[in-house]
């Protein structure tokens, strides 16, 4: 399919599904709670308001319209569908920028960046297993596959020879596939957020105070908010049976990471509206993805990447309310670092909590490369 671009999609979801999931939600069985408040997890007095407004009010229809405002593709990438958007700047020679989300994210987090990044080619895939894409069906698609599909669609489906890339979260991970399999077409990797996944018995002798603090915020991470990924990288098929059959569950499951990881001061409606919240859960309950999308936690701890060195230089933009915050000398140890930005607000779903801050900042990084739109 060379230079072909792709086959034009619209989301469209059927009527009987959308009437399945508001029967669902009436007939929820809600469980006991001790306390209000998400100390013991997701808030359940919350989850109700949302799940009532899901059912009663949300306007999944409208969400559709506006989505198929953007231009959505699907290609057959060695055997998988690929979906992805495809915003062709006015300028026939703009830069290529592919935007990657994570878990628990979809395209969705790129909505409210696109429109601030009409000077670049944009190119947002769904990851496989995520969204409109192609389920895997076979054992083994980590990030280091994904990141050797996305490059297939990069050069063979679209016809680009060079393009630089935003990441953050698993994403980040296929970034740096991308930038290892692909070291001449990858012109430069954005990136930026905590990784939980520290090893904490090969630390250097050398640490800064910065990262002595930044080791501390990580175990106390682990100890108290990494149960998620221990059980989505051992058990998730277990999970994923409830999760794909309880609209309720699945809102629960996904919610109390927005309401726990974004710079919200513990009210998620001050990261997120419902309609956006519900926007992307309704995207995994109705594509049925949170069984694959939670897959690729096991895939990434079961099966061996394909790795290298990287050449691409390298952006780094930390949200204050992160996971926890990484500092610069921690980063350089694993090579130089050409751009270092302490964002002043957001936390780990950037795109969408500051896309100002992350469209200014991309846009900077890739003018010092003489690559800017």
């Amino acid at each position: 399919m060379t230079g072909q671009g792709g086959v034009p999609f619209t989301v469209e979801v059927s009527d009987e599904v959308l009437a399945d999931l508001r029967a669902r939600l009436a007939r929820t069985r809600w469980t006991d709670a001790v306390a209000d408040g998400w100390g013991y997890g997701a808030d359940t007095a919350y989850v109700k308001e949302l799940c009532s407004y899901w059912g009663e009010r949300f306007d999944w229809r409208a969400r559709e319209r506006e989505l198929n405002e953007l231009d959505h593709y699907r290609a057959d990438v060695d055997g998988l569908g690929i979906h992805f958007i495809h915003q062709r700047s006015d300028r026939p020679d703009a830069t290529v920028l592919v935007l990657l989300h994570g878990w628990p994210g979809s395209f969705v987090q790129m909505l409210k960046i696109l429109p601030l990044l009409t000077d670049f080619h944009v190119v947002v895939p769904s990851l496989p297993g995520f969204g409109f894409s192609d389920r895997p069906t076979e054992p083994g698609m980590n990030v280091s596959k994904i990141g050797g599909l996305l490059v297939t669609l990069l050069h063979d489906v679209l016809g680009y020879d060079a393009y630089a890339v935003r990441a953050s979260d698993l994403g980040l991970g296929v970034a740096m596939a991308m930038a290892m399999k692909d070291p001449d077409g990858v012109i430069g990797l954005h990136m930026g957020g905590s990784n939980p996944s520290i090893p904490f018995d090969h630390l250097p002798e050398d640490l800064s105070a910065a990262e002595q603090k930044m080791v501390e915020d990580a175990k106390a991470f682990q100890d108290n908010e990494y149960a998620y990924a221990k059980l989505q990288s051992t058990k998730p098929q277990s999970l994923a049976v409830g999760l794909n059959d309880s609209p309720a569950g699945l809102a629960a499951w996904i919610t109390e990471k927005y309401q726990a990881w974004s710079d919200c001061g513990g009210q998620v409606e001050k990261a997120f509206t419902k309609d956006e919240l519900l926007t992307t859960i309704t995207l995994y309950w109705v594509t049925q993805t949170i069984g694959s999308s939670m897959r690729l936690y096991y895939e990434n701890a079961h099966t061996p990447g394909e790795w290298g060195a990287m050449r691409a230089p390298i952006a780094m933009a930390m949200p204050p309310a992160d996971l926890f915050h990484t500092p610069r000398e921690w980063a350089e140890r694993q090579g130089p670092i050409a751009r270092w930005t302490e964002l002043a607000r957001g936390g780990h779903f950037p795109e969408w909590e500051v896309p100002d801050l992350i469209a200014d900042d991309i846009r900077a990084f890739l003018t010092g490369l003489g690559r800017a739109g």
